[in-house]
């Protein structure tokens, strides 16, 4: 016989006689699975697995700018439907067991979590009878879907928001200055809307839409840079090109009182219950009370250049100033020097407004080498957020009712923006104006706004809902909060 061959066939006779010999019985009870409750079938433990690894699954801190566009994006008919069927998709595959769809602003968080806290993809139970309960899938039922996708597909959707992007108002506005630093529009608690047009400051009532004129500067050879309401409505300070403040009682239609002080024109006020705060081009900031004889006065000093933005705090404790040298500052009732200044803007600041529902809340905006929303925080000093949003901020307002605000630009856009707080989505986008929205004012009931633009033109908007309003928390572990 062949010697190789000899090799090669016992080689193939041992082989068989190690598989088909028997294992012990150590070795099949090593090798056998643990029968329980759960099934016949061995399925593998997978609580040790890590599922967001292994499919890719990214939390929100690792969003690349496009997956940020599209979270932003969620608002739309589009994007709500996008977010159903992801959370369809995590009860099929995950196991998420979501019921209703998500807020893709705020419940986006908690149903991540709950997913990444799901240790098992599948699971193998024993059926046992149970009596069905309301609005359970039909055995019968030819679906592929669970109960919870059932209940999921089901749940009430809220009503998109629509908001008009064409003004119920158009009025003409002659000789509205196309002027940055200048503040010519204000809307009263009384529905009066005042205007300065030149030399002159005109009423419109929104309830009759009668016009009368308030006061005309030009046997002065004056001319108007500032107006602002007192907070009862009665009251209407002007501020003129030569530096003086007029007060005048709007009902009556007579001049009360001239202030004098400043060097330069007055285009920033604002009232404060019976005192009246003035920023003028001569960089000083004046607060007088007009029940006192003129002499006595503040004078704050802390910018270089114009001071055009000037807002107090909901709680009149504090007053934020803006101003040309690209500065924000914020004052207390008793210091003559600013207790907070931010300088992160990089160009004019007169776009200001303090937040009506987080306390020590403040928004900004920066002119055109900015584009800039900045938010600070100013019980702690903090910056807080901030977005370009791609032109000259000139205006800020916060909504009375939700936690939005609207903001007007000027170059390159000139459009108006409304935005969701703290998620920083555009909400709408409204155009119409051919030059700088450089005024806006918001009606007493705060669901209209007024527009005002070098185009010489006057556009009221339909923007805001009148909602109930999220009350403020009172926990003293809130930074939002007052401690007294």
């Amino acid at each position: 016989m062949d010697q190789h061959y000899e090799r090669r066939l016992l080689r193939q006779i041992n082989h068989q006689n190690v598989s088909g010999s028997h294992p012990s019985k150590a070795a099949y009870a090593a090798c056998s699975p643990v029968v329980g409750k759960s099934g016949d079938r061995f399925i593998p433990t997978r609580a040790g697995s890590n599922w967001n690894i292994n499919f890719h699954y990214s939390n929100e801190n690792c969003w690349s700018p496009s997956q940020n566009q599209r979270a932003k994006d969620a608002s739309t008919d589009a994007g709500k439907d996008a977010v159903a069927y992801a959370a369809l998709l995590r009860n099929e595959l995950l196991g998420a067991g979501i019921e209703t769809v998500p807020d893709p602003h705020s419940d986006e968080r908690q149903h991540r979590v709950r997913t990444q806290e799901t240790h098992s993809l599948f699971r193998y139970t024993m059926h046992t009878k149970r009596e069905p309960f309301e609005n359970e899938v039909s055995p019968y039922s030819l679906s592929p879907l669970s109960n919870k996708s059932h209940k999921l597909l089901r749940s009430p959707r809220k009503p998109a928001r629509k908001i008009s992007k064409i003004p119920f108002k158009v009025l003409d506005a002659p000789e509205l200055q196309d002027d940055f630093y200048l503040n010519l529009v204000d809307w009263s608690a009384g529905n009066l809307l005042s205007v300065g047009l030149g030399t002159c400051v005109y009423l419109w009532s929104a309830c009759t839409s009668q016009v009368t004129r308030l006061c005309d500067l030009s046997v002065d050879g004056d001319s108007v840079t500032s107006v602002c309401w007192n907070e009862r409505g009665s009251l209407v300070a002007v501020g003129t090109h030569k530096g003086l403040i007029q007060i005048w009682d709007a009902a009556g239609g007579r001049k009360l009182t001239c202030l004098e002080g400043h060097s330069a024109r007055v285009g920033a006020l604002a009232w404060n219950g019976e005192q009246l705060s003035s920023g003028s081009r001569d960089r000083l900031i004046l607060q007088r009370d007009v029940r006192t004889p003129p002499p006595v006065e503040r004078r704050l000093q802390g910018h270089r250049q114009e001071v055009c933005g000037l807002k107090w705090s909901p709680d009149h404790q504090h007053l934020a100033s803006g101003g040309n040298d690209n500065k924000l500052l914020v004052w207390n009732s008793s210091s003559l020097l600013p207790v907070q200044q931010y300088t992160d803007h990089l160009a004019a600041v007169k776009a200001i407004s303090w937040s009506p529902h987080q306390h020590g809340l403040l928004a900004s905006g920066g002119g055109t080498a900015d584009r800039c929303l900045r938010f600070w925080n100013t019980l702690t000093a903090q910056a807080l957020q901030s977005t370009d949003t791609g032109s000259q901020v000139c205006n800020l307002a916060w909504s009375k009712h939700a936690n939005e605000l609207v903001s007007t630009h000027g170059y390159s856009q000139n459009q108006v923006l409304v935005w969701k707080y703290p998620s920083l989505t555009q909400v709408a986008k409204l155009t119409g104006h051919s030059y700088r929205v450089l005024y806006l004012a918001m009606s007493p009931d705060g669901e209209a706004i007024v527009t005002g633009a070098g185009d010489e033109t006057l556009r009221f908007w339909n923007v805001f809902s009148k909602t109930r309003c999220t009350k403020e928390s009172k926990s003293v572990l809130n930074l939002f909060t007052r401690i007294r």
